[in-house]
């Protein structure tokens, strides 16, 4: 390896080429079935659940996750797994059983016309907007690390490989709209599996297996027994955990906060359900994919561990032996031609699939909630159409941009995270107590959001957050442990302030009339629309679906408590 490049032959740039061809094969082919901007932006409302399923988990299943929880399992250990059975299961299924009915049966077309129905215009321009900014920056950490590979694979300069990889993504994308998407991110899902689990077999079976592994990670310099633990070192008042937080910050930050914020709110994820054929699919939707959720942290976790105790140099602030580097590091060391072609393919796909879920998502927002409701309405639904593949250039184009932002970060999902803290749990707070509390008016819907928004941003400005991002050697106000921890705090005090804030002007202001929150608010009638023999069996209820995804979450965690 020549620093970070992959030696690559002929057999892998074969099969790199062959997965090209394949995506924008989908891409022409997905284009054949579009005929309006609901097929463009929503795929007709038209897909089975197992597609969606797959979709909607293979949409996170991004440079976010694969980089950044490696980076993680790296810098953090076996608590990194908190991000699965704690901050992501639990909202899956509550989205699942709870909120898909709202959104699905009042047949909005993005997370943020549920605020225009349930509150007014300006809740509705609010989110559409942060949405949208919140979209490019992520599309841009998924672009970073798409780059971050094509330079390990090529020596390009980082520069060159996003604005290549980002004119790929494009394509696809503006050929085929979301059905393009989903169907490339099924196929991403099953290339991901194939080129990172043949990753973990060699890695461990180099180390002695799990045992060997264990070992190794204990007595490493920068490990220790705590790495092994997943709750150990997490006391109020005496945390040693490596990630620095207590368990109220773990319970209540990520695991409430950020992680309802994201999977219920979060449009790139909650889209895929949207496409579902019908009321049982979207609700099944989040719970199919959360049993694949449950068992990722082997191929990213388990990984980021393996490279903490064959890379003594990992940690650098700068370079090739930074965290994020952990997953390509090891594909070069471990994996022979042939199957490196594979494992590069597949990283590729987790790429590629994560942008295009925000940019899919940033494309719909932006010509549904702004452009047509607020610039050129009443236009033929051709124009929206038309409309939708420009915006997608942009967003692309901007996506670009916001790469180089999170080249300036050593550990992505720290800068994921302050995202999240910002842009999702202030959201979170506001549409939880929407649909539950039928007396929250439409002024406490923007007041809540503006504060909420406004306190995480400064929490993030004045904390570790803040060095991270302006290159501070201290925080300038307050300090909590880590940026990871941070974030949990700052999506803590973004939901508290939101709460707060919406629950004393709703008692301050006149809330809607009952008969304009029919569908929208829990007690009032939802159309479930046609509900067939099938979908009353019990192994295709939510309900019981989603309680045994919660049961696994909960088995998993008992032998690294």
């Amino acid at each position: 390896m020549d620093g970070l490049r992959l030696n690559m032959d002929w057999l892998d740039y074969s099969i790199l080429g062959v997965y090209f061809l394949v995506v924008l094969g989908i891409g022409f082919a997905a284009r054949r079935s579009i005929r309006t901007s609901l097929d463009f932006f929503l795929s007709g409302r038209s897909l089975p659940a197992w597609v969606t399923g797959l979709a909607f988990v293979a949409a996170n299943l991004g440079a976010i996750e694969i980089l950044g929880m490696a980076a993680n399992g790296a810098q953090y250990g076996v608590a990194t797994v908190h991000f699965y059975w704690i901050g992501a299961v639990p909202a899956m299924v509550f989205l699942g059983i709870v909120m898909m009915p709202f959104y699905y049966g009042s047949k909005v077309r993005s997370v943020p016309e549920y605020l225009r129905l349930r509150f007014d215009n300006r809740a509705h321009v609010f989110n559409a907007i942060t949405f949208a900014v919140a979209s490019v920056l992520i599309a841009g950490v998924n672009l970073y690390a798409l780059a971050i590979v094509i330079e390990a694979l090529l020596g390009w300069p980082i520069w060159l490989a996003i604005i290549v990889a980002a004119t790929f993504v494009l394509a696809y994308i503006t050929l085929g709209g979301l059905s393009s998407a989903i169907y490339n991110e099924v196929l991403q899902f099953f290339l991901i599996l194939a080129g990172l689990v043949p990753l973990v077999i060699v890695g461990l079976a180099s180390n002695g297996g799990w045992g060997g592994l264990v070992d190794k990670v204990t007595a490493n310099k920068k490990g220790g027994e705590g790495f092994l633990s997943a709750w150990g070192g997490t006391g109020i008042g005496d945390v040693s955990s490596p990630m620095g937080a207590n368990w109220i910050a773990i319970v209540l930050g990520l695991g409430f906060v950020l992680s309802f914020g994201y999977w219920t709110t979060n449009f790139a994820e909650v889209q895929r359900a949207l496409s579902a054929k019908d009321m049982s699919a979207a609700r099944r939707t989040p719970i199919i994919a959360a049993y694949p959720k449950i068992l990722i942290p082997a191929v990213t976790v388990i990984p980021g561990l393996i490279a903490l105790v064959e890379f003594p140099k990992l940690g650098a602030k700068s370079g090739d032996f930074q965290y994020n580097n952990a997953i390509p590091l090891l594909i070069d060391k471990y994996l022979p031609n042939g199957v490196l072609g594979i494992a590069v393919t597949g990283l590729l796909a987790a790429f590629m699939a994560g942008m295009a879920a925000n940019v899919s998502s940033f494309n719909t927002v932006f010509t549904y909630d702004l452009w047509q409701d607020y610039v050129k309405k009443d236009r033929p639904d051709e124009y929206y159409l038309r409309v939708g593949r420009i915006v997608t250039v942009a967003g692309v184009v901007i996506g670009v941009g916001t790469a180089f932002i999170a080249a300036g970060y050593s550990n992505i999902m720290n800068y994921i995270q302050a995202l999240f803290s910002i842009f999702n749990a202030p959201l979170f707070a506001t549409f939880i107590i929407a649909m539950f509390w039928r007396r929250m008016t439409a002024a406490a819907g923007i007041a809540g959001l503006v504060s909420g928004t406004l306190a995480a941003a400064f929490v993030f400005v004045t904390s570790e957050s803040g060095v991270d991002a302006f290159g501070l050697d201290k925080p300038l106000l307050f300090t909590f442990g880590s940026a990871l921890t941070a974030s949990f705090w700052g999506a803590v005090i973004a939901f508290a302030v939101d709460a707060l804030v919406s629950v004393v002007v709703s008692l301050m202001t006149a809330p809607k009339p009952a008969s304009e929150l029919e569908g929208l608010v829990y007690g009032t009638k939802v159309d479930h629309g046609v509900v067939t023999r099938e979908d009353k069996a019990w192994w295709r209820s939510p309900v019981t679906l989603g309680l045994g995804a919660l049961a696994l979450s909960l088995a998993l965690y008992i032998p690294f408590a």
